[in-house]
Parts: C-alpha cells; structure tokens; sequence
C-alpha cells in the first residue's frame, strides 16, 4: 500500500506554505498529495502551481464536485494541470452532497446516478484526448480539446454506494473513499469495484482511502476534538451509511488516533483491506502531535 497525505493545509494556508508542505511531502519519500476541493482554493489551478515547485510526487484532486462544472471544461482544467506538473496527475471527482448541490449552488441534484453516467461519457474520452460527441439528458457535448503536449488523466469516482462503485469500476481508473473504514472496504468497496472492473476489461482498480491520523499520547482529548471537527461528516447521508456500515458511532471513531504502534496496526488493516492507496489527513493539535504523525507515516513508507 502507497501512502500520502491529504493536504488539509490547503483550506487554511497561503499558496506558498502548500507548495512548502508539498516539497517537504516529496523530500521524504511520500507517494503523493491529495488536494481538496471545498470552499477555497481551486484544487486544479492550486495544483498547476505545486506542478511547477516539484519533481516526483504523484499529486490528486480529492475530490472535485461534478454538478458545478461542465465536463469540457472540467477536462480542460484537468489537461492544463497534467501538463504543468509532467503527468503526475490523477483527477478525483464526485457528486459531493444534496445539501451542497442545491442549497449553496441552487442546482438540481436529481438522479445522481444519471449524472454521473454523462458526465463520465464527456470527461473520459476528453481526457484521454478523444473527440467527444454525446447528447444525454441532462449533458451534452460536441468538441474535442487541442492541448498539445499533454498526457491523459486518469480519474477516480468517489464512490461510495454499489451503484457508483459499479460506474467507477467500469469506467475509470478507481475510486476515492472517506469516512470509509477498514471492514467495510474490504466487504463490500472492494469486491464490488474489482467485480464491475473486471467484467468491463479493466482490471486493478486504484482504491484511495482518505483517514484522519493523529499519533498522541491523549487518545481520549484527540477523540473528542475529532468528534467535533468531523462532525458533519456523520450527518451527511452517503458517509453516515459508511460509518453505519461500520459499526461505528461517528467519525472520531474511524480516525486513527494513539501511540506509534496503535497506529501502525491500524494502517495495517487499510492495507489488509485492499487499499492501494493511503491519504493520510494529519490532524495534530501542535507541532508535536504532527512530528510525531508524519514521523509515524514516513517509517512505514
């Protein structure tokens, strides 16, 4: 299993101090860095400029939402960014939330399933630098990109539910989980992907796994501000019935929190599960806290 970071720096830092983090990800080994796309940074045009500081580390999207942008440009975006940084880039999509879709950008959210469906018959062959010729429901598109020098994208779905795992498997190179634990991807994300994956000849699926990490000494005050710093992802339909699936009461119970060797175990069972790719989103509460974290990840690289 290949371990990362989730970059949550890039929420609440300049450009500068991610493109630092960024290098200092690279410089110890790390296999890649994982940029959110919420409510600042353009991950894609972030990840253009980190492209240019940086040599080897493989660098992705985690994840972009699909409603807000049209596909075409979506590839668009995706191509320039591929070019900037010499083809280390892996494109992370997904439907994000019903609450987000509707109420803070005013869009429809209906049958997301369908959503998806088109939009993966403009994004795929567009990235991969293919013509495109399509007229769906609810997306179209009649174009092909002139982005000379680029390599393809490869992309994968944040999936969650056997529907979207089955659309990631067939269709794309894998899939980007949260709040997703260890028993649950090895049940049920991973046999339904590698079996949809299988039947449609595109075998080995990436399965990315995003997990809040802290290695503390006070498992017990770490626990308690994970629980509120994570909170709405316990309230969101498609995550709570993640956790549910679980056995788990809420998301401070999937984070990995205590000493070196309890979190080493726990990555252990990620890797046993058939995760191919960790991204490891360090929440120290100090400097120490995240020493010590990253100190941890780096050993078992």
């Amino acid at each position: 299993m290949r371990i990362g970071i989730f970059g949550g720096l890039a929420a609440t830092a300049t450009i500068d101090d991610v493109v630092a983090d960024v290098q200092a990800a690279e410089e110890q080994g790390f296999h890649s860095y994982w940029v959110p796309q919420i409510f600042g940074y353009d991950a894609l045009t972030l990840l253009a400029v980190v492209g240019r500081e940086t040599e080897r580390i493989e660098l992705g999207t985690s994840v972009i939402p699909t409603y807000p942008r049209h596909p075409a440009m979506l590839a668009a975006q995706a191509l320039t960014t591929q070019q900037a940084s010499g083809g280390r880039l892996t494109l992370g999509i997904g439907l994000s939330h019903q609450p987000v879709i509707e109420h803070m950008f005013g869009m429809s959210f209906d049958k997301p399933v369908r959503h998806l469906r088109e939009y993966l018959d403009v994004l795929m062959p567009l990235v991969s630098g293919e013509r495109v010729e399509v007229h769906g429901e609810t997306i179209s598109a009649n174009l092909a990109l002139d982005i000379p020098g680029t390599q393809p994208v490869p992309v994968q779905v944040a999936a969650l539910g056997p529907q979207m795992l089955k659309l990631a498997g067939a269709r794309t190179a894998g899939t980007i989980t949260w709040m997703t634990g260890p028993r649950t991807i090895a049940d049920h994300t991973v046999p339904t992907i590698r079996a949809a994956a299988d039947a449609a000849g595109n075998p080995g699926p990436a399965i990315t796994s995003g997990v809040p990490v802290c290695v503390t000494d006070d498992v017990a005050g770490t626990r308690a501000r994970a629980a509120q710093v994570y909170a709405i992802y316990g309230q969101l339909p498609s995550y709570r019935a993640m956790l549910d699936r679980e056995g788990l009461e809420g998301p401070a119970d999937l984070a990995i929190i205590g000493d070196e060797e309890a979190v080493a175990a726990r990555i252990r069972d990620f890797a046993e599960a058939g995760v191919t790719d960790l991204a490891a989103s360090e929440f120290g509460s100090g400097d120490g806290e995240r020493d010590r974290t990253r100190a941890l990840l780096r050993s078992l690289l």
